[in-house]
């Protein structure tokens, strides 16, 4: 179970510091849902937030992070992770008002000046809170989080149902034949599943491409 920091014990409570905190898991597992829960409660609380995510995921919206449960929140899609700082500091700047939790989704598809950017931005005192897929259609460590995860004070590895057996499920399954490590898609492109119905579903795809390599 995560619990969120404690403002009155935690010690990057102070003004000068803030903290990095990563949610990650497979397609389906209520990444952005707990995303957008947290940045609620932040909201609430009337803390100032800003919302981010990758220009290049328009699957549901163009302009707002939205969970497949479609709760939804506005943000500000950027092409790359170094314009959050330069958003950040001109809205600052124009409304003479700090932002204090800044929420990034779909942490996997920014490019490698993400994890300097949460840096920066965490020690000027923000609260960062990312949401990403930690591994990729191949079960293979997913651009950045790797990176995020280890600097991030917070972790939460949230998880799905395995759509064959029920069991846990921590991968996403490709039901394409498509190789590419990125490619936008719900439920008609992935599906959750656990390691062993995840694992055998890859070797039932190598198997198929041998058949089909052979009657060619």
């Amino acid at each position: 179970m995560f619990l969120e920091p404690n403002l009155h014990n935690y010690p990057t409570a102070l003004p000068a510091y803030g903290w990095i905190e990563v949610i990650c898991g497979s397609m389906f597992s209520g990444k952005t849902e707990e995303l957008i829960r947290r940045l609620r409660r932040s909201l609430i609380a009337k803390q100032p937030v800003l919302v981010f995510k990758p220009a290049l995921d328009v699957r549901y919206d163009i302009e707002k992070i939205v969970s497949h449960n479609q709760n939804t929140l506005e943000s500000v899609p950027v092409s790359k992770a170094k314009e959050i700082v330069e958003i950040i500091s001109s809205l600052e700047k124009k409304e003479k008002s700090d932002f204090k939790v800044i929420g990034i989704d779909e942490a996997q598809f920014f490019d490698a000046e993400l994890p300097a950017v949460c840096q920066h931005l965490a020690n000027q005192g923000k609260r960062i809170i990312l949401a990403g897929l930690d591994m990729d259609f191949e079960g293979k460590p997913f651009g950045l989080l790797p990176e995020l995860m280890a600097m991030a004070e917070f972790v939460t590895k949230v998880r799905a149902i395995c759509v064959c057996c029920g069991a846990v499920a921590s991968y996403s399954y490709r039901l394409d034949e498509s190789q590419a490590q990125i490619l936008l898609g719900e439920k008609e492109s992935y599906e959750p599943r656990c390691r062993k119905c995840f694992f055998e579903g890859q070797k039932e795809k190598q198997a198929n491409q041998i058949w089909k390599q052979g009657i060619k």
